[in-house]
């Protein structure tokens, strides 16, 4: 029976994904680096896979037991999916709260029912959603923005060597990432691309917001407030045409982003300004002491108060985006995470001489600060909560393809770029 069933789940995926890609070959430019592209992430997730870390290795083995669980007693399965704790097969869990790490070993119980528990199969599930979550992005920017380079996108999202590796595999990130940039295309084309809204898109924008959410909270937060803001700017803008001088924008834009944090720490008390900061220190302190014999970030005296974070948190967005340096540890991941670095610092100069020279590119200017706001808050959380720089290394492939994104639209990068736009 769990043959049967899995060969049809399979087959049913199947057909989907070659009518899916038929049609994304038929619709975009990019058709030539579609199949590559989707390759490309499908072979970074078996290697993710063959050399599995030691959290995909828990989750594999916890969401195993679940599915036992689902198949031999389903009203258990389900109380479980509802809960916080697992008990059977010689194993228990017990989470307090939210649990990311559970969510995550629930769905691998759902996902097994068509991988018969096989790891590069659940790791080529995860890459397969990531990768068509992206490419709902890059679809975006090329229909809904045509003055704008599709190759900054297709770079961003398909091509940035650590987005590509950690957003594969039985890896958070790859629910991360792929929710985040679907949720964000989908926004793109209603507010610029003039796609009607809706009743599956605004389910499936529901859905996408629940699983970014689920996934890393403060994450989807910050996301979710810059995509609210973006619409809120739109919506004004077709009533008031004084809304579309760039001054009002970034008022309204500000509005809606401290009112919406006001309103989350009302109904989240975990936002609440006393308790973030604590949690950021406990977090940063735990893993720092972690991390004395790897390279790692260190602030003298970081306290859990408001006044200390924002006084390290320039640093902490500069570390989040250059470090680790070339040099600084001869390990393979953090030679290649340098390497990256400088293509990034390049990327930056390259940036702020084009804007110095009225050259930044073509992107509407709300869409570049909730973006550019965007990566600063998330660099500086992580570069905050997240001292050892292997692990922020992997947290940062959330904001990386934003940041490539935007370090890409200036007329001066736009020349490295291949052009995919049809003649």
């Amino acid at each position: 029976m769990k043959i049967i069933v899995a060969i049809g789940l399979n087959i049913l995926l199947l057909v989907a994904l070659v009518y899916w890609l038929r049609r994304q070959a038929r619709a975009s430019a990019l058709r030539k680096v579609l199949l590559p592209a989707l390759g490309l992430r499908l072979l970074a997730g078996s290697a993710a896979c063959v050399m599995l870390t030691s959290d995909a290795a828990y989750f594999q083995f916890w969401g195993k037991l679940l599915n036992a669980q689902l198949w031999d007693n389903p009203s258990a399965w389900l109380q479980t999916l509802l809960g916080e704790e697992f008990h059977g097969y010689g194993g228990k869990l017990i989470f307090h709260g939210f649990s990311n790490t559970f969510f995550l070993i629930k769905l691998l119980s759902v996902l097994n029912l068509g991988s018969l528990g096989n790891t590069l199969v659940n790791g080529a599930y995860l890459s397969l959603f990531s990768f068509v979550g992206s490419w709902q992005l890059v679809r975006a920017v090329e229909g809904a923005l045509p003055r704008v380079p599709v190759g900054a996108a297709a770079v961003a999202w398909l091509a940035w060597p650590s987005v590509v590796y950690w957003s594969s595999g039985i890896t958070k990130e790859s629910l991360l990432i792929g929710s985040g940039a679907w949720l964000t295309a989908l926004v793109i084309g209603w507010v610029y691309g003039g796609q009607p809204v809706r009743l599956v898109g605004i389910v499936g924008a529901l859905l996408l917001a629940w699983l970014h959410f689920k996934m890393r909270f403060f994450f989807a937060g910050l996301l979710l407030g810059g995509l609210a803001s973006l619409i809120v700017v739109h919506l004004l803008q077709q009533f008031f045409s004084r809304a579309r001088h760039w001054l009002v924008q970034l008022a309204i834009i500000l509005v809606v982003l401290v009112g919406g944090m006001r309103v989350a720490a009302e109904v989240i008390p975990v936002l609440r300004v006393n308790k973030f900061t604590n949690q950021l220190s406990n977090n940063y302190h735990q893993l720092l002491r972690a991390s004395r014999t790897r390279p790692h970030i260190e602030y003298a005296d970081l306290k859990p108060t408001l006044e200390s974070m924002l006084r390290y948190a320039p640093k902490a967005v500069v570390s989040t985006i250059t470090r680790p340096w070339l040099g600084e540890d001869k390990q393979l991941l953090y030679i290649v995470a340098g390497l990256e670095n400088l293509a990034l610092l390049l990327l930056i100069g390259v940036a702020f001489v084009a804007l110095a020279r009225h050259r930044p590119g073509y992107l509407p200017f709300a869409l570049v600060v909730i973006l550019v706001l965007y990566c600063l808050a998330l660099a500086a959380l992580l570069g905050l909560s997240t001292p050892n720089l292997g692990t922020l290394n992997r947290y940062r492939a959330v904001l990386l393809p934003y940041l490539v994104f935007l370090l890409l639209q200036n007329e001066y990068a736009v020349r490295w770029l291949p052009q995919f736009r049809d003649k």
